[in-house]
């Protein structure tokens, strides 16, 4: 994002024969491990770590702290509760064998639907900057259930730092993701933005970048991570460019199940030379990004129609993808998405919550895998304030666009 002053079960069909199935009896546990340290709340857990509470352990998934295993949420970072304290007895009954009754006669005549690559709207929130809200006010006020977290910088060479300065636990950044999990929400953290020390010309390897993308996604056991591509240093630097495709290659090779996120600047009609290349490249060295999503503004359209310039230059990155790739419309929408920005632009363009609203409805009848918007610490009314951190320099409702958001 633009900040210049600083996840189908499918189901499957067996054909049974004549074979006999055997139906085994399951092992009754009175316990089947030892417990864990018993749960603290002013303890910090980070994936992998185990807890044990009400007579189960329970093991993080990432960075937490203070949430109660047995309600933390629909995004459950508590998981795989086991009984613990005593071991485990024998069946005592053998085995039952059974013969299949009817067969099947006929196979499935189609493949189980897809789903896509949806992901749950996440607006930016920046933690460092604009007077950011309590993430817990906002999810209360508007139903949003996720943030993308901004932004994680270079510190000392290629370590992976909120700001570039405050390290990666500790700070402001690690407490609004705990603050936002307690609520029964998750995060996306940004890698990069427009300006600041970053990681992709730090890191001097495709190995060392995507090494610092990992220490990121274990330290808060992450689902998603965006990348956001911005600036001569690394969108229009196209050494480091290639080197953010090939680490993002090896992260994806590693973390099958981590969405991988590219944010990058559009025209009205599509991704300039730069985006078209990135794109391209990325075809080239098999980098497997899962979602494509442009940033729609600072088209330098004065008061010009932004719900227009947004579904172009959305239409256009559908092209793009499309003949890079040979997808078809709805697998190419299913992978992209939609960055915006609230109110007014850098270029004091205007987006109200009428034209964000028409802009949520286009996203939502493409089937776009993401939507979003720079930024929540901005989601607040003034009118005739011009373009600052903390307000959208519009008159609106208070989180009036997360509210919309959250409806994608």
């Amino acid at each position: 994002m633009k900040l210049k002053n600083k996840a189908l079960l499918g189901a499957m069909a067996v054909a049974l024969t004549g074979t006999a199935v055997a139906i085994l009896p399951m092992a009754t546990s009175s316990a089947a491990e030892a417990c864990a340290t018993p749960w603290n709340a002013s303890q910090v857990y980070t994936n992998g770590n185990k807890a044990s509470y009400q007579g189960k352990n329970w093991t993080a998934q990432w960075w937490t702290q203070n949430e109660v295993p047995t309600s933390s949420g629909e995004w459950g970072v508590w998981r795989n509760a086991v009984a613990c304290g005593g071991g485990t007895t024998e069946p005592t009954t053998p085995p039952v064998t059974t013969q299949p009754t009817t067969p099947p006669t006929t196979p499935p005549t189609s493949e189980p639907p897809v789903t896509g690559r949806k992901m749950p709207a996440a607006p930016y929130i920046y933690p460092g900057w604009g007077n950011p809200p309590a993430p817990a006010t906002v999810m209360n006020a508007t139903g949003i259930k996720a943030f993308t977290i901004a932004f994680v910088l270079a510190s000392n060479g290629c370590n992976p730092a909120w700001d570039g300065s405050s390290g990666l636990t500790g700070g402001a950044h690690a407490s609004t993701i705990a603050a936002i999990r307690a609520a029964g929400g998750d995060v996306v953290p940004s890698i990069g933005g427009w300006s600041g020390n970053k990681l992709g010309p730090n890191c001097s390897t495709p190995e060392a970048l995507a090494g610092a993308y990992q220490k990121v996604i274990d330290t808060f056991g992450l689902k998603a991570i965006d990348i956001d591509i911005e600036n001569t240093d690394e969108f229009e630097n196209y050494v480091v460019a290639d080197r953010i495709l090939d680490a993002l290659k090896i992260v994806k090779q590693k973390n099958p199940g981590v969405t991988t996120i590219l944010t990058f600047g559009t025209t009205p009609t599509g991704p300039n030379q730069h985006g078209i290349r990135l794109i391209q490249q990325a075809k080239a060295k098999d980098a497997r990004i899962d979602v494509w999503s442009q940033m729609p503004f600072d088209f330098n359209v004065g008061n010009g129609d932004m719900h227009a310039a947004t579904v172009g230059a959305t239409e256009g990155l559908k092209a793009q993808l499309k003949s890079t790739f040979g997808w078809s419309d709805a697998e190419a929408y299913s992978r992209m998405g939609i960055s915006g920005m609230n109110g007014l632009s850098d270029q004091f363009e205007t987006t109200s919550p009428a034209t964000w609203t028409k802009i949520r409805d286009y996203a939502k009848d493409k089937n776009l895998a993401r939507f979003t918007y720079w930024a929540v610490n901005r989601d607040r009314p003034c009118p005739g304030g011009g373009v600052v951190s903390d307000c959208s320099g519009i008159a609106q409702g208070e989180w009036e666009f997360t509210r919309i958001t959250a409806g994608f």
